[in-house]
């Protein structure tokens, strides 16, 4: 099998992690109280924040786009609360996975901090009969990196928490977004506010090198219900958009059976030191 698309879909399922990764790690509502004087802003995102996190779980559909062509959808679920997971489809032909699987969905895991690719049986060599690809996140993100996304760190409630550290966060007003009447936040959080997700995020991380990321400005659109109805972050030239269905629904991410992986992550790895 073919692998000199391997970088571009380890790029795009990687982002599925960064859409849903914060930079904070305390509370909202301990955020918020340190601040003193809360604004409207502020608590109404303490609150979407704290009631993302006490659900644990959400359907979600999103688009992924690198800067460099056709942006790249996925759906599925994610889950949180006892270490970030999800579980999605992903468009095989704009995610450049069309050599190792023909098709037109790709199945995404991720557990335990390791991606898994549903690919077409390999057909000969030291894998053949596998039919998904494994890599581990430190592949993608290093070793301080990966450390840093560990846990819980994945949830969509911590990307909020990162709001909390943001600078300037502001009220854009109400917008309709996928049917749902919605308040639009804005807040751009820079290098000195990541704090240990610099290790994936900030300059000098593997992230950084591939987009020009030198801060993350993140979009939150909360509906009503004082639930997120989507999430935008641009981090360089990485766009990733987070649109939720639903949430609660309770889904347990299971990785495939060990005889039916093969380990890409050394692979990846030097393909990164070789871009690097």
């Amino acid at each position: 099998m073919r692998k000199r698309h391997t970088a571009a879909w380890v790029a795009v399922t990687a982002a599925a992690l960064v859409a849903a990764t914060g930079c904070g790690t305390e509370s909202a509502r301990t955020a918020v109280k340190a601040v003193g004087k809360a604004d409207a802003a502020m608590a109404a995102l303490a609150r979407a924040t704290d009631r993302t996190e006490q659900l644990g779980s959400a359907e979600v559909r999103m688009s992924t786009d690198l800067g460099t062509g056709t942006p790249v959808a996925m759906e599925g679920t994610y889950s949180w609360g006892d270490g970030y997971a999800f579980d999605v489809l992903m468009d095989t032909d704009t995610a450049h996975m069309q050599a190792v699987n023909h098709a037109r969905k790709t199945h995404v895991l991720f557990v335990d901090g390791v991606y898994y690719y549903d690919v077409d049986p390999f057909r000969s060599g030291p894998y053949q009969g596998k039919d998904w690809i494994k890599v581990d996140g430190s592949a993608v993100f290093g070793k301080k990196g990966a450390q840093a996304l560990a846990g819980d760190n994945g949830s969509p409630s911590a990307s909020m928490k990162g709001l909390k550290y943001a600078k300037d966060v502001s009220d854009l007003g109400t917008q309709t977004v996928d049917g749902h009447r919605t308040t639009h936040y804005r807040g751009v959080v820079d290098q000195d506010h990541m704090g240990r997700l610099k290790d994936a995020y900030g300059e000098g991380s593997p992230l950084s090198a591939a987009t020009g990321a030198t801060s993350i400005t993140m979009d939150v659109w909360v509906g009503s219900d004082d639930l997120p109805v989507r999430l935008k972050q641009k981090m360089g030239t990485m766009t990733v958009t987070m649109d939720f269905e639903r949430f609660g629904r309770s889904v347990a991410v299971k990785a495939p059976a060990a005889s039916r992986t093969a380990d890409l992550t050394e692979v990846i790895r030097n393909q990164q030191r070789r871009q690097g």
